[in-house]
């Protein structure tokens, strides 16, 4: 196996994501490379911002912009660590996940892009590509896919 000088993980929060986060996370402790943690989000409409505004008055915040993603990245972190990452980065960048972590992975110049295989056994994803699926067509840096769902 190559030796890996930068990883990149995709997360959303979800425990699917994170189960590919910690896998990254002992990739990158092992390979001592250093490890980009990328959430990335749909910015809210002028619509949403003012509903949100009004059914949630001041904590309205918690769900407009980036801060649902650096929560994610937080949680992501805490993970990423417990799995012995030692040199870890947090990025949040609003548009489409696949699209986003092929431009972060091409601008770093990544080694390693970790992503969990959700998405590929559904009908959805056989129909319309699935985030794993696209990013290892895609993608010009190796790519693992996690195991992080049971398959059924």
């Amino acid at each position: 196996m190559a030796s890996y000088r930068k990883v990149l993980v995709g997360t959303d929060g979800s425990p699917s994501s994170f189960r590919a986060v910690e896998a990254a996370g002992r990739v990158a402790a092992d390979a001592g490379a250093k490890l980009i943690m990328l959430c990335a989000y749909h910015p809210m409409s002028d619509r949403e911002r003012a509903r949100a505004g009004d059914q949630l008055g001041d904590l309205a915040y918690k769900v407009e912009g980036s801060t649902p993603a650096d929560d994610a990245l937080r949680a992501a972190r805490d993970r990423a660590i417990a799995a012995g990452a030692t040199d870890v980065e947090e990025v949040a960048v609003a548009g489409d996940a696949v699209d986003t972590l092929l431009a972060l992975a091409e601008e770093r110049g990544v080694d390693l892009l970790v992503v969990g295989n959700r998405g590929l056994n559904s009908l959805a994803g056989r129909l319309l590509g699935s985030v794993p699926a696209n990013l290892s067509h895609r993608a010009r840096c190796d790519v693992l896919i996690v195991r992080t769902t049971d398959g059924k």
